[in-house]
């Protein structure tokens, strides 16, 4: 099997188990009606591990899968995460992978600012005003929450991700 196609049907086995994480799991483990945004930190992760194409790509479907199975209009949430990766991929030269500083600010800067963008488009324009209790009650719970998540699920996507890696550069030798 040729290394493109495996990285794709990796990457899409991520995407399809986080979604899945996110509807089944992490829905009974709510917590004040808050749950992580695994979506998010897949398509950030991606994007400043393997820069900014890919983490458009997979933010691109990150977003449509969310928006095929919640979105009221098809191609809202696929717009804000290919943003997210566009914007994570931009830091892919500062990325060193034994340093969780930048990945978790990234990430949770990322949460932040997609949350915004939601109220903004969501909320804002159908009159309802009450950013300050939105800030409270749902954009800070789900920033903590995601970012809890973030210490394990990074972890183990960047273990996938140096393991393609690898795979690659052993395929790559035997062309050499």
């Amino acid at each position: 099997m040729s290394f493109n196609i495996r990285r794709i049907i990796t990457v899409a086995i991520i995407i399809i188990v986080c979604f899945l994480l996110q509807c089944t799991l992490f829905q009974s483990l709510e917590i004040a009606s808050i749950s992580p945004n695994l979506m998010l930190i897949v398509t950030s992760s991606f994007g400043f591990m393997r820069g900014r194409k890919e983490g458009m790509i997979i933010g691109f479907f990150c977003g449509l899968i969310s928006d095929i199975f919640f979105g009221d209009i098809i191609g809202f949430y696929a717009l804000l995460y290919m943003l997210m990766g566009l914007i994570n991929g931009a830091f892919k030269k500062m990325f060193y992978p034994d340093d969780i500083k930048l990945p978790m600010t990234l990430i949770g800067v990322s949460d932040l600012i997609l949350n915004i963008f939601i109220y903004f488009f969501l909320f804002l324009f159908r009159s309802r005003f009450h950013f300050i209790y939105y800030f409270l009650n749902i954009m800070l719970p789900e920033l903590v929450y995601t970012m809890v998540v973030t210490l394990v699920l990074y972890f183990i996507i960047l273990k996938i991700n140096n393991h393609l890696e690898e795979i690659a550069k052993r395929s790559a030798s035997k062309f050499v």
